[in-house]
């Protein structure tokens, strides 16, 4: 990871730098709805270009030399749970990709895509009834519709671009650490934390992976290198212990 990280090595292009902005306004609910609204106003000026070459095209050669019309819709935006609600303009406490608020996390039912007609829809009903630059009435309205007060999402007339379909897991947050806060957790529950400690006492570690001589259940301080290392062994320790 260090050597992927050297700045030298180009694997990273910086793009542009994002603003930290500082608020004079006493709420702090006000802060949040601003630095949102900043944000997209900020990313919808970089990637402007973007969305016209999506919209008109450009052309471009390919590796065999030939030109050829390209277009650039946004395929995929990799980001952690609170970066994906703040692209697709919904509140933390909403599902980025579906229609499901918190209250239906965990239904069975199969909740339809968040798709962007959904997210505009609803943020012209916000505006509608309240004026946007009314922060204190306009917080509220939005939070009764599970929007975070964007107006102006970065995504909005980008063509075939839908928040639904460009929201794309991302593996340390998704797999790695969901792993350590649902089927880890469900397993030292289902085990005993005494029992699961004491089966990873007398693993033989493999290479490379980490070893965990004083068991898993009290660890604080977890990288995502022990998430990794964990799933691995998962299988073998909670083997005849769980039907």
């Amino acid at each position: 990871m260090s050597i992927h990280s050297k700045t030298s090595l180009h694997r990273y292009l910086l793009l542009a730098p994002l603003p930290i902005p500082k608020f004079i306004h006493k709420n702090t609910h006000i802060h949040g709805l601003l630095q949102d609204q900043l944000i997209h106003q900020v990313l919808n000026w970089i990637l402007t270009p973007l969305k016209t070459v999506a919209t008109v095209g450009v052309m471009m050669s390919n590796l065999a030399g030939n030109l050829q019309y390209c277009y650039t819709p946004l395929a995929s935006w990799i980001a952690d749970t609170l970066e994906e609600c703040l692209l697709v303009a919904t509140s933390p406490k909403a599902s980025p990709i579906t229609t499901a608020s918190s209250k239906d996390f965990g239904d069975l039912f199969h909740h339809p895509p968040h798709t962007s007609s959904v997210t505009l829809s609803a943020i012209q009903h916000t505006c509608t009834e309240q004026n946007p630059f009314n922060y204190k009435n306009f917080i509220k309205v939005i939070r009764a519709l599970h929007l975070n007060g964007v107006i102006e999402p970065i995504w909005k007339g980008w063509p075939l671009s839908e928040p639904s379909n460009f929201i794309t897991p991302e593996p340390l947050h998704h797999f790695h650490r969901f792993s350590w806060d649902h089927d880890t957790r469900w397993c030292i529950v289902a085990t005993g934390a005494a029992k699961f400690d004491y089966q990873f006492l007398l693993l033989q570690t493999l290479v490379r992976y980490h070893a965990f001589e004083d068991g898993v259940s009290k660890l604080k301080q977890v990288t995502g290198h022990d998430h990794h290392a964990i799933q691995h062994y998962i299988i073998s320790i909670i083997a005849g212990s769980i039907p």
